[in-house]
């Protein structure tokens, strides 16, 4: 047995059930069933790893408001989830393209087409992080269902090494990953239906986690007026209705009022919102929401609040 042999063999996401030996067997019913109920565990492991979460989301948060960058870095599945997340980032919350961004071994090649050999290249992430000019203003989530992915491992080196924060995912206990990042998020998942399949539980895991990192994130720098995406863009009809809907919860003021005081705005639903909130024209209300780092509730509550409750 080789080293590598031995080190996946200890790895609880590689481990086959043997309650599971005859899986070919079952209905289509019966899978169905395992599956879901395979799944219902995963919102509990990641709920146990919220004090480790809302660390790395202090660290982002600490980050971005300097103006750096947060960087996923992943290879398969995980790569393709960064991706996911950090395109979504930029509809949702009006985030420039470039703030939330991802790094996938084997490049873009790799985001619809399986790239399985490049993930064993760490020199590959390492160029990546350079080449992209990872610093201390940034930070790098690292994310492994293994938590010994080399391309990974080989991006977390690279970007402690220049100076960025880093935070790791996994989902195995005590990992490379987590030795070598400045917050640890381990969501022990556990074996798989299909043995070693961590696209299953595992990056269901991963997606979650990303989500309330990204989210919890924006709500915290502002991007939210209570509830609600006053950052998005609308960029298509249905976010172009979402965002007089937005306005029109915000203030209390009819789809009219909405739309003209968005149209006025250019489309952005903080502007409309703080000009109808304070009785003050766009751009007063722009100049005031630029004083407050982009913040609707504090751009509203440095002024006489006129109508509608802040949600």
């Amino acid at each position: 047995m080789t080293d590598l042999d031995a080190e996946l063999a200890q790895l609880a996401t590689e481990r086959s059930r043997p309650e599971l030996s005859d899986l070919d067997t079952w209905s289509a019913r019966d899978l169905v069933a395992a599956i879901a109920d395979d799944d219902a565990g995963v919102p509990a492991a990641v709920a146990s790893a919220g004090d480790s979460i809302a660390a790395a989301v202090d660290v982002v948060v600490g980050r971005l408001e300097r103006g750096g960058r947060l960087v996923y870095a992943g290879a398969g599945t995980p790569g393709r989830l960064g991706i996911l997340d950090a395109v979504e980032c930029v509809p949702t919350f009006g985030t420039d393209p470039d703030q939330v961004t991802a790094l996938i071994a084997g490049g873009t090649d790799a985001i619809t087409a399986s790239r399985e050999g490049a993930e064993d290249d760490p020199d590959a992430a390492a160029k990546a992080v350079a080449a992209i000019g990872i610093g201390p203003a940034d930070v790098l989530v690292a994310i492994t269902a293994s938590g010994r992915t080399p391309y990974v491992l080989g991006a977390a080196n690279a970007a402690r090494e220049s100076g960025a924060a880093t935070i790791g995912i996994s989902n195995n206990a005590d990992s490379r990953l987590s030795s070598l990042v400045d917050v640890a998020i381990e969501v022990c998942t556990g074996p798989e239906i299909v043995a070693g399949s961590t696209r299953m539980k595992a990056g269901t895991a991963q997606k979650l986690v990303l989500n309330t990192l990204t989210t919890a994130s924006m709500v915290r720098l502002g991007k939210t007026y209570g509830n609600l995406m006053v950052d998005v863009l609308t960029t298509n009809d249905k976010l172009r209705s979402r965002a007089q809907r937005i306005v029109m919860e915000a203030t209390g003021v009819p789809l009219e009022e909405a739309a003209q005081t968005l149209a006025a705005a250019d489309g952005q639903v903080k502007t409309a919102i703080v000009a109808l909130l304070t009785r003050i024209d766009v751009p007063e209300a722009r100049n005031r929401l630029a004083a407050c780092a982009g913040r609707v509730r504090a751009a509203v509550h440095d002024g006489p609040v006129a109508r509608g409750t802040p949600t």
